[in-house]
């Protein structure tokens, strides 16, 4: 899907009609006992960094969500059991956290049955203006999706006469961009079995929450004396002790506050150009490798350092058992490309190719584990630990061939942060753009800047004119 921010996916006015999980589940959940399954890393290492930034007094809402179209006149009570049913499906969604122990400070989960879980739903009213029903709906997510309250899931329509608007958000702790991907065509099949009133076919899917007690056991049984945890050491230590952050001036003041972001999101090339850049770069390992390539080229012709070092991120769905599941299966791997010392773009695909067949396995290991092996102290000040530039083919995922038909996003919250994270997205249509920076003159000047030379590099080397 396109990703972009609330205020970019098309929104168009409406009755507006809203779901949450009801008063009697929320009820049923304050009295469960604890589930032994624990956290992921990457989960706990979310809620932590969240509540620390709220104690530093900032409310920085990091929620993800998706938005898409149902054609034609809708049956409420139909979506309402098809969104019930996909919420059941997912085990996650009816999952959460508590803070507990004497101090207070350990995270234990606690998990509801299945038919322990309903919705309510509230008819919140007619919009007449797409800029006010906009604010409305962000500020119900930024107030439901939190990532310090529970439940953190929140799912709304925009209803019309003809057709409604699904708009869906959950704090990231349960959810990653692959999970948004492909809730249009599940909820869309689960939509038509209820209204045409068919059973609805059972589908077993992994639970994320058995694989954060699987993922956890696995990183705890790894010390500092890993070779992984080696690896990171070395990177971090000629990362200056820090995580890498996009090389390029951002117009930040050093120990200034956590800056406003801007988002910008829009086509890169299209489906031609795509399909031959990915040609080009495929016997060197495909467009992830291009991507970063481009990206070592041009971030030196930015920023001039000689070394682009950056965190890659990759999914952890390592088997089909994990392939439908909804949560947050991803991992990072350190990458560093000496651009200075290499001529020529194929020379800098050779370069990349090696570094991610070399490092692509350390981002099964979680970086929160790592970090605790190496006994830094990041204590973290923002949402985004690193910068990332991320790249995902979602071209074979079911229903891809009608989002742009169905108005289908991936929706990103957009509110603090001293980082870039850049998502390019290979869709039937071409390569999609989206791009979360701070908001100042210099970092919007440059993120523009390196966005226009990617698209030059990418139809440069498209039609052979690198």
């Amino acid at each position: 899907m396109r990703t972009t921010d609330i205020q970019r996916c098309e929104v168009r006015p409406g009755r507006l009609v809203e779901w949450t999980l009801s008063t009697a589940t929320v009820e049923t959940a304050a009295g469960l006992p604890e589930d032994s399954r624990p956290p992921a890393y990457i989960q706990e290492s979310h809620i932590r960094t969240a509540r620390s930034v709220r104690e530093d007094g900032l409310f920085v809402p990091t929620w993800l969500g998706a938005a898409f179209d149902i054609p034609g006149p809708v049956d409420l009570g139909a979506l309402q059991e098809a969104l019930r049913d996909w919420t059941l499906r997912h085990e996650t969604l009816r999952s959460g956290f508590r803070w507990a122990g004497e101090s207070g400070d350990e995270m234990r989960r606690f998990t509801l049955d299945a038919d322990a879980v309903s919705l309510q739903r509230s008819d919140v009213g007619e919009f007449t203006d797409a800029a006010a029903l906009v604010r409305h709906l962000q500020r119900r997510f930024d107030e439901t999706a939190d990532a310090l309250r529970w439940p953190n899931l929140i799912y709304t329509a925009v209803v019309r006469d003809d057709g409604t608007s699904v708009y869906m958000a959950f704090d990231h702790s349960n959810v990653d961009a692959y999970s948004l991907h492909r809730l249009p065509a599940e909820i869309h099949e689960l939509y038509t079995a209820r209204a045409e009133g068919r059973p609805v076919a059972e589908r077993p899917t992994g639970s994320y929450v058995d694989f954060c007690e699987a993922e956890r056991a696995d990183a705890d049984r790894v010390d500092e004396d890993h070779d992984v945890v080696a690896r990171w050491r070395e990177f971090i230590h000629r990362c200056d002790g820090r995580l890498p952050a996009f090389p390029v001036d951002l117009g930040l003041e050093p120990g200034g506050p956590l800056p406003p972001q801007k988002m910008l999101s829009e086509p890169l090339v299209g489906a031609a150009d795509a399909a031959a850049f990915e040609a080009y770069c495929r016997p060197h390992g495909g467009s992830l490798v291009g991507l970063l390539a481009a990206t070592a080229l041009i971030v030196h012709e930015i920023g001039g350092g000689p070394v682009y070092r950056t965190v890659v991120p990759f999914h952890t769905r390592a088997t089909s058992r994990w392939a439908d599941s909804v949560g947050w299966y991803v991992g990072g791997a350190p990458v560093e490309i000496p651009v200075a010392d290499l001529p020529g773009f194929p020379s800098l695909l050779r370069a990349v190719r090696a570094e991610l067949q070399a490092n692509r396995r350390l981002a099964r290991l979680p970086l929160a584990r790592v970090l605790r092996l190496l006994g830094t102290d990041f204590r973290p000040t923002s949402p985004d630990l690193y910068s990332i530039v991320s790249y995902v083919d979602s071209r074979a995922l079911p229903g891809a061939e009608r989002w742009a038909e169905l108005k289908a996003y991936g929706l990103i919250r957009v509110s603090y942060g001293d980082q870039v994270c850049a998502w390019v997205s290979r869709l039937p249509e071409g390569l999609w753009f989206a791009g979360r920076y701070p908001d100042t003159d210099i970092a919007h000047k440059n993120l523009r800047l390196y966005t226009e030379r990617l698209r030059d590099v990418i139809t440069g080397v498209a039609r052979g004119l690198a």
